[in-house]
């Protein structure tokens, strides 16, 4: 990475929202992306496997979990061909894309830590206040806690 490149993150899922901030991104901020480093970014969450154990009868065979990780592992290459073809299309070739585990919440602010971000653009789901009280907000952790500036692009309905 050139020192002299300002680093822009745009954090992406599987949702039509993150794809469209993705969009937005390339096709608003053209002559700022241009001259910049992008990377697109995505987390696969720590699964849950108490469903499996349950369905089980507490005796999860290791092959099943391995295979449910590895499925996540595809859904996330997917993911990022598709941002890749997004950017393609839109005269960006040069992005990288970064697969981390965990909670997208902290790892996405320590990511913006760790490369030096200096944009992170995320995608809103445009949920109301009470579906973001039960559900949680990656963007609002994110506007709180990231170490750069935050720009949250809502989809139009």
């Amino acid at each position: 990475m050139e020192d002299n490149k300002k680093v822009v993150m745009v954090a992406i899922e599987e949702s039509d929202c993150s794809h469209y901030a993705l969009k937005w991104t390339l096709e608003s901020l053209c002559n700022s992306i241009s001259e910049s480093h992008l990377i697109i970014f995505t987390v696969l969450p720590i699964a849950d496997y108490s469903y499996i154990y349950a369905s089980t009868m507490g005796a999860a065979p290791p092959d099943l979990i391995a295979s449910v990780q590895e499925n996540q592992k595809k859904v996330a290459v997917a993911l990022l061909e598709k941002a890749k073809k997004i950017c393609a299309d839109h005269g960006v070739i040069a992005a990288e894309t970064i697969v981390e585990s965990g909670d997208p919440k902290a790892v996405i602010c320590e990511a913006v830590e760790k490369l030096k971000v200096e944009l992170l653009v995320l995608g809103s789901h445009g949920r109301g206040a009470l579906k973001r009280a039960f559900l949680g907000s990656v963007s609002n952790h994110c506007v709180q806690n990231a170490k750069c500036p935050v720009l949250v692009v809502r989809k139009p309905e």
